[in-house]
Order: structure tokens, then C-alpha cells, then sequence
């Protein structure tokens, strides 16, 4: 049975989530879904043609040894999707785009109650970010293919691919916290509104 249609008000807001060079060092090891940025450029610049809202969550790591430690070149935003000067950007320094930040603050006096989600690392700050938006209320759309996130070890010790990490993180979110989708889902239910 086909899910309903996505329909979007036209205050939806686009959430890209720590979409910086720090993902490209090769510490993080194999990652699934390559075209992620491509698609989040993608929907950028739709968001941008229509006006919708944006944010983009940087990460501001304060641990040593982290990629996405400022000052460092891993901490600027990758190229396909740097904000423009009037654009929010949001700096977080925890999983979650929702905790030590004025996030939630912000959408409720903008009167946003959707989002609309890409990022990384579906596994962490992309779960986290949504799992919260849930349980405060929010309408979720996540962006299945404008997410990825890296091969990692099981509980047990069982190597698991980027694939199946990224698989499993979306359905312990669908259904509960969100509504996992495609980018396409989105470029259609946009372009349905603005017709």
C-alpha cells in the first residue's frame, strides 16, 4: 500500500546537518550513498528558489582530535552546500542539533512545526537531531538519500557496512520519529505546491 503524499507548507524547513569536509578524512573510513551531496545541493537550491526557510547545523567539535574541530580545514562546509552570507547557519557542539542550541526556540517563534532532513552521519548526529525533533513534536522528513553514514562494529563485534549501519538507523526512526523518504519525494511535493 502506497504511502500518503507528502505535502509541505511553504514554511517547511530545510535542516542540513554537519555537511562539512570533516566527513572526507579517511579516519571515518567507507561510507554509503555518494550522490548524499548532491542531493542536498539539489534540494538547497530548490529551498532557495522558493523561498523556504533553511538551516544549516555546523558542528563545532571540542574535542582534540576530532575532524570537525574549528580552525581546521575540516571544519568548513562542503562545497555544494555552503550557506550563502544570509543564510542561519547553526553551530552545535553535541549530537544533537536540539541541545545547547536556540534551535527549537527559534522554530517555535518562526511557527515551523515541519523539517525536512539530510546530513551525516545518519547513525549520530542525523538520528539524534531527529529522534529529538519527534519527541518534541515536529513533522520529519528524512532525506534517505541525501544522508549517509559510515561502516562501523556491532555490539557483538560483527563488522557491519555503511549500508547496513545507515538501513538500520532509518528503521529505528521511520514510523516512530519520522517519515523516511527520497529526495525525489521531496522535489515532487514541492513542485506540487508551488503549481
Amino acid at each position: 500500500m502506497p504511502a500518503n503524499p507528502i505535502t509541505l507548507p511553504e514554511n517547511a524547513l530545510l535542516l542540513l546537518v554537519d555537511l562539512q569536509c570533516a566527513v572526507d578524512d579517511p579516519c571515518w573510513g567507507e561510507r554509503n550513498n555518494p550522490q548524499a551531496e548532491q542531493l542536498a545541493a539539489r534540494l538547497l537550491a530548490l529551498w532557495r528558489s522558493q523561498q523556504r526557510p533553511i538551516c544549516h547545523i555546523r558542528h563545532d567539535s571540542q574535542e582534540a582530535g576530532s575532524t570537525y574541530r574549528p580552525g581546521q580545514p575540516g571544519h568548513a562546509f562542503k562545497p555544494q552546500v555552503l550557506p550563502k552570507p544570509d543564510e542561519w547557519v547553526l553551530p552545535k557542539q553535541t549530537n544533537s542539533a536540539f541541545i545547547g542550541t536556540d534551535l527549537h526556540a527559534q522554530l517555535q517563534a518562526a511557527g515551523c512545526r515541519t523539517l525536512v532532513v539530510a546530513g551525516v552521519a545518519t547513525s549520530n548526529s542525523v538520528e539524534a537531531t531527529v529522534r529529538m525533533a519527534g519527541n518534541l513534536g515536529y513533522v520529519v522528513y528524512l532525506v534517505e538519500d541525501g544522508c549517509f553514514t559510515f561502516a562501523r562494529r556491532d555490539w557483538a563485534g560483527r563488522w557491519r557496512s555503511a549500508d547496513e549501519v545507515h538501513a538500520m538507523s532509518l528503521a529505528n526512526m521511520d514510523g516512530e520519529y519520522c517519515r523516511v523518504c527520497l529526495a525525489a519525494e521531496i522535489i515532487s511535493a514541492c513542485q506540487q505546491d508551488a503549481g
